[in-house]
């Protein structure tokens, strides 16, 4: 299980291959939000993502002879490049699965350690992932149903309370459960009067759709969103839980307001992350979450890995 012990012992392992990223105030923002805004930069983290806290951990926490034959996965991207980094730091073979429509800057990226990158159809990544764990074995790692996976992760949860110890809220992108796991339980078994909320795409609303049914379910394979690193079909089997558990509410945002919020993060706030990072802020300015203009939101800025390609999607959109 993931504790709050085992997220403070992956701090202590993964610390020298990450970084401490900024949490900075906002203040131009919050005309627009209506609340204290402040941004948690995992976007300026190693590989631009906070994928890297997990991966790095699960890698370290794997046996020396499963490290010496390699590791595969299957990622949209941001899982991947942090895969293929760990990888690299520990002198390891990593071999990423990716979507056929996978970005080129988040392929690039695992190319740029030394990673094979081998290509799928959305629907068959994991599945192809699997097989060739057995065929090669190679040491499969889950982009998110992995506990260590979740502690690494964790491990920024940790860093907001310390950074900002009255926090309000902590808003932050939901996939398959993985990020959203480790930060609910290092904040809430830390302070369990901080609210941890999820957005998700309405159009990938697989939490949403599990937790009305109480129970997992898997979304039909043309389910997509922009949000490119948002796109597990289905909530983890250990992730799903924990999010029951520790999770305040999760929220869905439309496709339009992901848009939007990429755009206002870029051209009021001055920085720049990944799409999906953005539905943080879309869940406020479409009024999936209330919030007051006394509260102290973090927004999780979850990666900073967009190519040039991808400013079209939203530079058309009216703010």
């Amino acid at each position: 299980m993931i504790t709050i012990e085992s997220i403070r012992q992956a701090r202590e392992r993964i610390n020298p291959h990450i970084f401490k990223t900024p949490l900075l105030r906002l203040h131009n923002l919050e005309e627009y939000l209506g609340c204290q805004v402040y941004a948690k930069m995992e976007s300026l983290q190693q590989t631009n993502s906070f994928k890297v806290r997990g991966a790095t951990n699960r890698l370290m926490t794997l046996p020396k002879e499963a490290l010496t034959k390699g590791v595969v996965t299957a990622s949209s991207g941001n899982h991947g490049k942090a895969t293929a980094y760990a990888a690299h730091q520990l002198g390891v073979s990593a071999h990423i699965v990716v979507p056929e429509n996978a970005p080129a800057i988040k392929v690039e990226g695992m190319l740029s350690y030394g990673a094979e990158v081998i290509f799928s159809v959305l629907a068959e990544r994991f599945s192809k992932a699997e097989r060739l764990s057995k065929e090669n074995d190679w040491s499969l790692i889950s982009p998110f149903d992995d506990y260590e996976i979740m502690a690494g992760q964790g491990t920024s949860g940790l860093e907001i309370l310390e950074q900002l110890p009255d926090v309000d809220y902590v808003v932050a992108p939901i996939g398959g459960g993985g990020l959203i796991g480790g930060l609910s339980v290092a904040i809430k078994e830390s302070n369990s009067r901080v609210k941890v909320i999820g957005a998700e795409p309405a159009m990938v609303a697989r939490y949403t759709k599990s937790l009305a049914a109480g129970h997992p379910l898997a979304l039909a394979e043309d389910s997509v969103s922009v949000a490119d690193g948002l796109q597990a079909l289905k909530p983890g089997v250990y992730n799903y839980p924990i999010v029951q558990k520790y999770v305040d509410e999760i929220v869905t945002v439309d496709e339009e307001f992901i848009l939007k919020s990429t755009k206002l993060l870029l051209t009021k706030g001055k920085l720049l992350a990944e799409i999906s990072a953005c539905i943080t802020l879309g869940a406020v300015i479409q009024g999936s979450l209330k919030v007051k203009p006394e509260d102290k939101v973090v927004f999780f800025l979850s990666g900073g890995n967009i190519g040039m390609e991808q400013f079209k999607k939203f530079a058309e959109v009216s703010l």
